[in-house]
């Protein structure tokens, strides 16, 4: 795979094998993160758009040269209120990145690159969407010296993945897995349109989030209760879908009786693309 470090000159490319590395040289913050205490270089906020009940995600490295950030999930309705927290935090946005496809919602990856042209949009390559940078599962993504894991997480569509801080002494403890729509708190995804699969569904959470530490932090795309984060333990134990057997799963997700997305005719075409339904380049 490739290896990839982004500086404030061109691009160096190099080659390491099972590895792909994105980094940035950017400038030094304060700010702590409230949720990974032990990481104090971490700047970590999580953002809530009301009509589709989605969370959007900044996290940014706080002692790094230059405050390097990223964004998950950005949503384009409150796409102008993530990128005015960046600047009143003083930090650089480079990355806006999509655990998947969304199909209630428009992202805000393509928006974010019309008012800050350096961002470079980021999604899974199995996902068949356009965007700058296409990860595939065992990358990392560097932001400064903080990088996420990318984790393959298909069943609500083919091409979702779930990105997880990395295992090391200068990385955020506990651990931060951001699932996208694969695992909720208390629930999951549907699993009955764009490629999804109940079956493969529990296989991904049970091989990929399950198997992470037990007080490893959850963050979903969405929550519908007014919940904001879980952990491995909680949901392993209180999942009413999820902890349960693989065929008690499957016939829940086969009887839920959910109503046509009322966004998706207008979200998944446009997400594609981006969040740019006009766009005419390869990459958005």
């Amino acid at each position: 795979m490739l290896r990839f470090r982004l500086f404030e000159a061109p691009f160096i490319q190099s080659f390491k094998p099972h590895t792909f590395l994105i980094r940035a040289q950017m400038g030094s913050y304060s700010t702590t993160s409230s949720s990974a205490q032990n990481s104090p270089k971490l700047v970590f906020r999580q953002l809530f758009e009301k009509e589709s009940s989605t969370y959007t995600y900044l996290l940014a490295d706080a002692s790094h040269p230059q405050k390097p950030a990223l964004l998950i999930d950005p949503v384009d309705k409150t796409a102008d209120r993530d990128l005015a927290l960046v600047k009143e935090l003083g930090l650089k946005l480079i990355y806006a990145i999509n655990t998947h496809v969304h199909a209630d919602h428009v992202t805000g990856s393509g928006l974010i690159k019309t008012k800050f042209p350096g961002v470079r949009s980021i999604i899974s390559k199995a996902s068949n969407a356009k965007a700058d940078i296409f990860v595939e599962p065992g990358d990392k993504i560097y932001f400064g010296d903080i990088f996420l894991e990318v984790r393959a997480t298909p069943g609500h569509t083919l091409g979702c993945v779930t990105y997880v801080t990395g295992d090391g002494p200068n990385q955020p403890q506990p651990r931060m897995a951001f699932t996208g729509d694969a695992l909720l708190i208390r629930g999951c995804g549907r699993t009955d349109f764009q490629g999804g699969s109940s079956d493969k569904l529990y296989d991904s959470v049970h091989s990929q989030i399950f198997k992470l530490p037990k007080d490893t932090l959850l963050y979903p795309a969405h929550d519908y209760k007014g919940f904001t984060v879980s952990t491995v333990g909680e949901e392993m134990l209180y999942n009413p879908r999820l902890s349960k057997d693989k065929e008690t799963f499957k016939n829940i997700m086969q009887n839920l009786n959910l109503s046509y997305p009322k966004m998706m005719d207008v979200a998944v075409p446009a997400n594609m693309v981006c969040g740019l339904q006009e766009t005419k380049s390869e990459a958005c």
